[in-house]
């Protein structure tokens, strides 16, 4: 097991604590191992840290605009992978219309959040209402489907070859962030059986992202019932209590949600601002340069982000300072806000993440350039 070197030590003109009453006319910046719960050191400079006059090379912040991708597809594993690494894919289904043939994943658990639209969520463990601000956890190797009438749009998080969890929650204990009872699965009720039939029923199975159909000659969500502690699950953001702090900016790996063994999901809320008059309003700048940072932007102004609008994603990679931007930390600095009234999603991930050519086709190129304050 790897045992860290310890020696905190301070060095020039710091302050006493972490993200709390800075020295005059600086900007703090963090260095971390493993996110936020290794070894890290404060590092205090004169100017913001993402400052830059242009970066030239692969490695820049990106923004990119989901909603002008226009592809509909009927069946979730048609909707293509957007950013992907070993251990995720990370997917936007649009569509217009009830799915006709059942899913499987053989790949991984899906976390799908609904973005868009309400649905019936018909699964092996019976049907489940769905309305937008749902997460729903779909286990490795369940069939289901979903029936809507309106567009529906759905952020698909899959932990490939890996299932999901629940953050260990430590001295604020279990029922923090949300209560576990606040779960609901699926039931065995009247719209499940009635939708149970003899007529032939198709599913599409992902393996390794080909697809395979195997037919059956009746609907193979024929279960009377199931006892077990392994089902699909539903939470909305809505009953997520975030944990807060008046006199300290927590940071982003205290709203985590769900994780997986080689990335976390974290979900930001609404929430008051701290009132403290020397803790920080904004995110600090950090390197966080053991995880790529994915934001899935839902609904709200998002307090840390300029020119970002709901169902954009923004993606920082490994080697790069993140944190505010400018107008952002301007507005921070000066606590001209009260609350967030922002919903967001972070995966953030061990690996580096590929980009697919159609998300690429709707990057705002200029978003490297918006850190220096000067791009509308």
């Amino acid at each position: 097991m790897l045992k860290w070197i310890s020696y905190p030590k301070s060095e020039g003109v710091t302050s006493r604590q972490a993200h709390c009453d800075l020295p005059e006319n600086s900007y703090e910046r963090e260095m971390s191992k493993e996110g936020f719960f290794g070894p890290s050191t404060q590092l205090h400079h004169r100017h913001p840290p993402t400052s830059w006059s242009k970066i030239t090379g692969p490695l820049q912040p990106r923004a990119f605009d989901t909603t002008k991708l226009l592809n509909q597809q009927d069946h979730p594993w048609l909707a293509e992978s957007l950013l992907h690494n070993h251990s995720c894919h990370i997917r936007l289904w649009k569509s217009q219309q009830s799915m006709q043939q059942l899913a499987r994943n053989a790949d991984g658990d899906d976390l799908l959040f609904i973005h868009q639209g309400q649905v019936e969520l018909y699964c092996d463990f019976g049907h489940l209402s769905l309305t937008e601000g749902d997460y729903v956890l779909i286990p490795r190797g369940t069939m289901w489907r979903v029936e809507h009438d309106s567009e529906l749009i759905v952020l698909m998080m899959e932990a490939t070859g890996e299932s999901y969890g629940l953050p260990e929650k430590g001295m604020v204990g279990h029922h923090a962030v949300f209560d576990q009872a606040m779960l609901d699965t699926p039931k065995i009720d009247e719209a499940f059986t009635k939708q149970q039939s003899d007529e032939e029923h198709s599913v599409f199975v992902k393996r390794e992202n080909l697809i395979t159909e195997i037919t059956y000659p009746f609907n193979p969500l024929d279960a009377i019932g199931w006892h077990g502690d392994l089902s699909v699950s539903r939470i909305n953001w809505r009953d997520i209590r975030p944990l807060m702090s008046h006199r300290y900016h927590l940071p982003p790996s205290a709203h985590t949600t769900f994780l997986s063994k080689h990335f976390v999901v974290c979900t930001f809320c609404p929430r008051p601002m701290e009132s403290d008059p020397g803790a920080l309003k904004v995110p600090f700048f950090h390197n966080n340069d053991d995880y790529e940072e994915v934001i899935f932007y839902h609904q709200g102004e998002f307090f840390s982000r300029d020119n970002i609008h709901p169902g954009m994603i923004t993606l920082h990679p490994c080697g790069l300072t993140h944190g505010p931007h400018p107008k952002a930390l301007q507005t921070g600095l000066s606590a001209k806000r009260e609350a967030t009234d922002e919903v967001a999603i972070m995966i953030d991930t061990r690996d580096a993440l590929v980009t697919s050519q159609s998300l690429e086709q709707v990057e705002w190129k200029d978003y490297v350039n918006s850190w220096r304050g000067e791009t509308a």
